[in-house]
């Protein structure tokens, strides 16, 4: 369930590099609405510390000793069913993107990001968004229209049943009914910007900028973000 903004996230973080590990935790202690809970150094630690600790969000580095990160999921899943999990890793390679989703990763990102779009990022994915480093959000397309064949939102939907399934026709409808606004909400989503970032670029309020979300979503007939990226880079609307 998505957290209200007074509340607190507790964190584990899972990295196997300890100076990474201590500098993390030290960055995420500096935001007041983030506590970390814990951390660990692989993927049997954090299934352990997971099923203890009960985060809100696990922090969830992909190449780890033994078992690596992807591969840990469903274990992490199975520890701490409430727990959202973000990947975050050095990897750009849209194999571990799209494993991690399906696998039920909330998110993807990449450890060269800014430590304010990190904490960013948390408090979206705790909210319920779904968090893609936009440097991936075009792999990901790239990787649906190779393999018709990737999870979004918290990696529980599959994209082949709910894209592919429905018509050209219909896809070109709900396109056409989407407002000048909502296509240009529409072509932030797909460029991976947050609902803050839309705002401050069209010079409006974050909250115009989420009704417009929900509606281009249900006109589009989708149930995230994602999809509707993808349906604006199949459109041309990139």
């Amino acid at each position: 369930m998505p957290q209200t903004p007074s509340q607190t996230t507790r964190i584990l973080v899972v990295d196997d590099h300890t100076l990474f590990r201590r500098g993390l935790i030290a960055l995420l202690a500096r935001d007041p609405t983030l506590e970390v809970a814990g951390d660990a150094a692989d993927a049997g630690q954090a299934q352990r510390k997971a099923k203890e600790l009960q985060p809100d969000l696990i922090l969830l580095d992909n190449h780890l000793p033994g078992v690596n990160g992807v591969d840990a999921l469903p274990a992490l899943h199975e520890a701490a069913p409430q727990a959202v999990i973000l990947m975050l890793t050095v990897s750009e390679d849209e194999g571990d993107l799209l494993a991690a989703l399906r696998a039920g990763a909330a998110g993807y990102l990449l450890k060269t990001m800014e430590g304010d779009a990190l904490t960013h990022a948390i408090q979206r994915a705790v909210q319920g968004d779904s968090v893609i480093a936009p440097e991936m959000m075009g792999k990901l397309v790239e990787a649906y229209r190779s393999v018709g064949h990737v999870c979004a939102d918290v990696g529980k939907t599959n994209l082949t049943n709910s894209v592919t399934s429905r018509s050209d026709a219909n896809l070109d409808s709900g396109m056409a009914n989407l407002s000048p606004r909502e296509v240009d909400v529409l072509r932030g989503i797909a460029r991976g910007a947050s609902n803050k970032e839309i705002a401050r670029e069209h010079g409006i309020a974050e909250t115009t900028v989420k009704i417009h979300v929900q509606h281009l979503l249900r006109k589009l007939n989708v149930s995230s973000r994602v999809h509707a990226a993808v349906i604006a880079t199949e459109h041309g609307k990139l």
